[in-house]
């Protein structure tokens, strides 16, 4: 045997099998990891990606967007842009290239603690949460209710344990707090306290990144620190479809940048409606959207990091409601994420979502496809991916949860299949059949690769219904609930230690008891 098996002894049986199971593997041998590589399924030809990008490129040269603001107007004529007499600025084909070509092609979104940096570029595939929902889903009571900063706080608790969520995008605003100011602090404040994944955030207004920022500083251990591992980035929605500049997220951008911040670059059209209905003009329009803010971000400090997120939602045209759990948008998100390839630059788009208004049936398959799609496509951050229902309007822990579990079958069709002379496992096959048991069910081999090459559900029930019956039919959401209280049990290991947390209250209204 070779190291990916913990052990070559024989035998042991059915016990010895669950007892491997229940024991953690080293990191090296898991299943599945952050950041493995994906990019087999390819829904766009060659032909097709130079179409889209043709396209974009005219789309930027001959239409441009509209109300960049000021600041962004001279960034942006500065760097070779023209504004036209009907005020909207227009992209050369030379200078998008040029952009393109000078870049930041490979982003590492940090960590607080450093333990689960991740690595953006080529194929390596991240899920984690977004959405800025603005209700939560109780499960016992089958109802809807105003998201808060308890449940967000939360929420980045039950983040931290679980292993297949890589990041931490703000999965619902705080409706508790009316001042928006107080609301972006205190978003930040939930999340950093929660857990020490990274974490994605937006800003209201571009004031409130100064105050923002000195919080991050305090967390940090200073400025220098901060901006050395920058552990939050900013998710802006610097357009409105179709292109148009978001006049006061561009400023919230520009001040992002100059603070050391990642931006993601969030083109969200709508198929159908602020975006064109076919999914392949609506890839065009996200790209030539992002495109624009990637030409704006090196305006403002050339190399500085940013994410493409092209992120066309479809519709539904029966209702005029986001389909996000379609087809249609699995569609969407490979083919973008395709895109991204096509350009050698660190992309994210939305998968994961559902239009189930809970953890039901019609969420494990919405939220299957697009998961699955968008790791085999090689996305590199899979926004939205766990949680996430009623068209992005609710979020739900127990469902975060149970998307752990979903998530790791997604990552394991990611991996894909290994064929090596080992994994052929022609010797085992020779042992087995001439002169052996006629069975590979006690064989070390077995033990040892059902370990590395299977991912085991927490939550998905795989018993016999006869065993079912004997547990007293275990309900998946009921098992949910039992560990999301567990979880909220235990304090989380990345709150702020005594001295910090008075510091940053002291300064700061926090809405969270200590």
């Amino acid at each position: 045997m070779n190291d990916q098996s913990r052990s070559s002894s024989r035998g042991g049986g059915r016990a010895a099998r669950r007892a491997a199971r229940a024991t953690s593997l080293p990191e090296h041998l898991r299943p599945v990891r952050p950041g493995q590589e994906g990019g087999w399924l390819k829904p766009l030809t060659q032909e097709g990606m130079e179409s889209i990008h043709r396209a974009a490129l005219d789309a930027l040269e001959q239409i441009g967007l509209a109300d960049a603001p000021q600041s962004g107007i001279d960034y942006l004529t500065a760097a070779g842009c023209t504004l036209g007499d009907d005020g909207r600025i227009r992209f050369p084909r030379a200078l998008v290239e040029d952009t393109l070509a000078n870049a930041n092609r490979s982003v590492t979104l940090h960590s607080r603690d450093g333990k689960t940096d991740l690595q953006l570029s080529g194929n390596r595939v991240h899920y984690g949460t977004a959405g800025a929902a603005v209700s939560m889903v109780d499960v016992e009571g089958r109802e809807y209710r105003d998201s808060t900063v308890q449940d967000l706080h939360d929420a980045a608790r039950i983040c931290e344990k679980l292993e297949n969520i890589h990041f931490v995008q703000r999965p619902m605003v705080c409706r508790d707090i009316s001042d928006n100011l107080e609301m972006d602090l205190n978003t930040i404040y939930a999340c950093c306290s929660g857990t020490f994944k990274h974490i994605g955030t937006s800003f209201t207004d571009p004031s409130y990144v100064a105050p923002a920022m000195q919080m991050l500083h305090l967390i940090a251990g200073g400025e220098d620190k901060w901006r050395e591992r920058p552990f939050v980035s900013n998710s802006n929605c610097f357009v409105v479809p179709p292109m148009k500049f978001a006049t006061e997220s561009c400023q919230v951008m520009e001040e992002c940048i100059k603070a050391g911040m990642p931006v993601l670059l969030l083109s969200a059209g709508m198929a159908g409606a602020t975006a064109p209905s076919s999914i392949a003009g609506a890839i065009v329009q996200a790209v030539a959207e992002c495109l624009a803010g990637l030409v704006y971000v090196n305006a403002v400090k050339p190399g500085a990091p940013a994410i493409v997120g092209t992120w066309p939602f479809g519709l539904d045209l029966r209702t005029g409601a986001m389909s996000v759990g379609s087809g249609e948008q699995a569609l969407l998100t490979a083919g973008c994420a395709q895109m991204h390839h096509f350009y050698g630059l660190p992309g994210g788009a939305a998968a994961g979502a559902s239009d189930s208004k809970l953890p039901d049936m019609q969420a494990g398959w919405e939220q299957m496809c697009s998961n699955v799609m968008a790791g085999l496509s090689g996305l590199n951050m899979v926004y939205e991916a766990a949680g996430m229902h009623a068209s992005l309007l609710g979020f739900c822990h127990e469902s975060l949860i149970l998307g752990d579990d979903l998530i790791g079958q997604a990552l394991r069709c990611v991996r894909g299949i290994e064929v090596t002379e080992e994994t052929l496992a022609l010797d085992q096959i020779a042992e087995v059949c001439l002169g052996g048991s006629g069975h590979y069910l006690g064989t070390g081999q077995t033990l040892g690769r059902m370990q590395v090459d299977y991912v085991y559900p927490t939550f998905g029930d795989r018993t016999s219904p006869k065993e079912w019956a004997e547990r007293d039919k275990p309900d998946l959401i009921e098992k949910a609930v039992a560990r999301k209280n567990q979880i909220l049990s235990e304090r989380s290991p990345a709150r702020f230690d005594a001295t910090l947390d008075a510091e940053i209250r002291a300064r700061f209204n926090i809405h969270l008891s200590s």
